[in-house]
This record gives C-alpha cells, structure tokens and sequence, in this order.
C-alpha cells in the first residue's frame, strides 16, 4: 500500500467525520424553521365565502352582519350550500360540511373562507380534506375556536391562517368590537399588524422571535399525538378558552408540557380565558399561577390578557406569521413581520 494511498484514506476518513460533526452541530444549534406562505391580500371585489365546518347556524340572521361588514369592505359574498343544514349539534351531515369546505378550497375563484362559527365538528371531517388544488392557489382560512383544528392542520402543509371574528359572533352596533373588527380589516388587506398592551404583574419579561402558533387550549389538547399535533421548535404559543374549570386547564397546561411543548418555545401569549363557575371547593391556584407553574424551567417571555378569544374584543392574529415579543415591566409589544 503505498503511502499517497495512505494520505489519501486518512484525509477522506478526516472530512466525513468532520461533515459529520458539523452536520449534527448545525442541526442542534440552529434548526430549520420554513417560513410559511402568505395567501394573497384581499382587494375590493374579491369573493369570500361563509360556510361553518363544525356547529350549526340557527338562521341566515346570525350571519347578516358578517355579510354586511364583508359587503363594506367591497367584497362579494357567497355561502355554503349547506350553512343552514342542521344534524343534531352540526352544520350538517358530516358529508355536507365536507362538501362545502371542499369546494371552497378547489374554487381558485374564492380568496377566503371565513367560519361562521366553531362550536364542534371540524376534526370529524379534516382527514378526508384534499388540499391538492389549495396549495395550487391558497387563499385565508379565519376563524378560531373549534376552527383551531383546520388551523393546525394548514400550518403543517405550510401555509398561514387568521385567528380572528366569525359571523356569528359580530355586533356591528358594540363599540367594544371595533377595533378587533379593524384588526381583521387590516390583516385581510395586508396592514402591518402590531400590539401594544400594559403589562400585566403576572407577565415574564424578555424577548422572543417566532412562527406564532396556536389557538383554542382545548382543541390543541385533543390533537396531542395526532398527526397534526403542533411542532413547538422555535415557535410562539398562543392560547385562549371558554368554560373550563381551573382543575381542567391545569391538566391540559400539564399535557402540553409533558409532550415538549415548551422546550424548545420561543413564547407564550394567554388570550382572554371565560372560566367556568367552580363548584365546590376551588382549584386552590389562579389561572395566571397555573400557567407559569406549567412552564417553569423556561426562559421565554410571557404574555397574560391579550384580547383575543371568546370575547367581543377578539383581535386577528396571523397564525403561522413571525412575530417579536417583547415584555417589560411597563408594557408588553407584539410585532408581527
């Protein structure tokens, strides 16, 4: 064996085990995150469409104001053949939901499918949703609550969705609701969104950057090992809920960290949460103690009442958007890219 041939082997064994090194640092150090796509911006004349995927619409009447706000906007508006379809708690067979979201998703013509409503449903269709033609021409899925679950499931597919008001919940005349309405406003039409918020004493100061994820506490709960169950690495953690007693937010808070899902978070915003009267004897810890418990050992910043949720003033958020968090003492900022 000659020596060159020596040389040669050693220099080759040397750089493979080097790659090899500094692959596996990189990975480690700095893990990819892919920017999600942002559908189109709405413009005057754009068509949307209202359908509900999961809970039942009593009356064409719950939705009239999300037609006339739409209609203000110089947007057109069509509905869901089977909005008005009711079976038992749903908007419909499971079929007839899956119909309507289905061809709202194949219609290159349509630019947003806004909810009517959550209430319960979504999860029993999404599986059988094909996105083919979707990822072809994306356009905005709005919504939140049970509408959580199509919000996740977009995300992994690689696409951003709005957090935001659902027809059934808008009143035009409630003063309380016009600057959520306008944030909903601006994020369609592609207005830079920031939030600024006095700083609650329960907060965690610091700064954090990241894909801002999230939703429904509940709804992410019951998605925990399921195929679209969220990725946490280096994302920020959004959450709100409606009806839960303490003792049950503790055990889903105590769920999301046994899963990982603050290992590796960049940071947490707490939306707004209506809790359910206890009965009895209380929990015995305040929502704010129950979160910071459940996140103990981390160092991201934590943000408590942010005005989202089942609240009138439930401001739009672009999930899947890098946002800056920025939490001090006097007062906490969201800073969307």
């Amino acid at each position: 064996m000659s020596p060159r041939f020596i040389l040669k082997t050693i220099c080759l064994i040397f750089f493979i085990n080097f790659s090899i090194t500094v692959f596996s640092q990189t990975n480690v150090v700095k893990p990819i995150t892919r920017d999600l796509v942002k559908p189109p911006h709405l413009k005057r004349g754009d068509t949307i469409i209202i359908l509900s995927p999961a809970g039942k619409v009593n009356n064409r009447t719950a939705v009239d104001q999300g037609i006339e706000l739409a209609n203000y906007w110089g947007l057109v508006v069509f509905f869901g053949n089977h909005m008005l379809s009711q079976n038992n708690t749903f908007a419909g067979t499971d079929q007839e939901r899956l119909e309507d979201l289905q061809k709202a998703l194949d219609n290159p013509s349509i630019k947003a499918i806004w909810c009517a409503r959550g209430g319960y449903g979504s999860v029993r269709i999404v599986d059988d949703l094909d996105f083919t033609k979707f990822l072809d021409h994306p356009k905005w899925i709005i919504g939140y609550s049970d509408i959580t679950v199509l919000h996740n499931k977009i995300h992994q597919l690689g696409y951003q969705t709005i957090h935001g008001q659902m027809p059934l919940t808008l009143d035009l005349e409630n003063p309380v609701q016009r600057v959520s309405i306008l944030s909903l406003r601006n994020t369609l039409f592609g207005k830079k969104l920031t939030y600024k918020l006095p700083s609650s004493k329960y907060n965690r100061e610091g700064e954090g950057l990241g894909q801002l994820v999230g939703g429904n506490l509940s709804i992410l709960y019951s998605m925990l090992g399921s195929d679209i169950s969220l990725k946490m690495d280096h994302k920020i953690l959004f959450i709100e809920d409606v009806g839960e007693a303490l003792y049950h937010i503790d055990r889903m808070m105590i769920s999301l960290k046994r899963a990982g899902y603050f290992e590796k978070c960049k940071g947490l915003i707490v939306g707004d949460f209506r809790l359910k009267k206890e009965e009895g004897d209380k929990f015995g810890k305040t929502l704010e103690e129950i979160i910071l418990e459940a996140v103990e050992g981390t160092d991201f910043p934590v943000i408590f009442n942010f005005q989202a949720g089942h609240v009138d003033d439930n401001r739009a958020l672009i999930l899947g958007e890098y946002v800056n968090l920025k939490v001090t003492k006097k007062r906490s900022k969201i800073s969307f890219r």
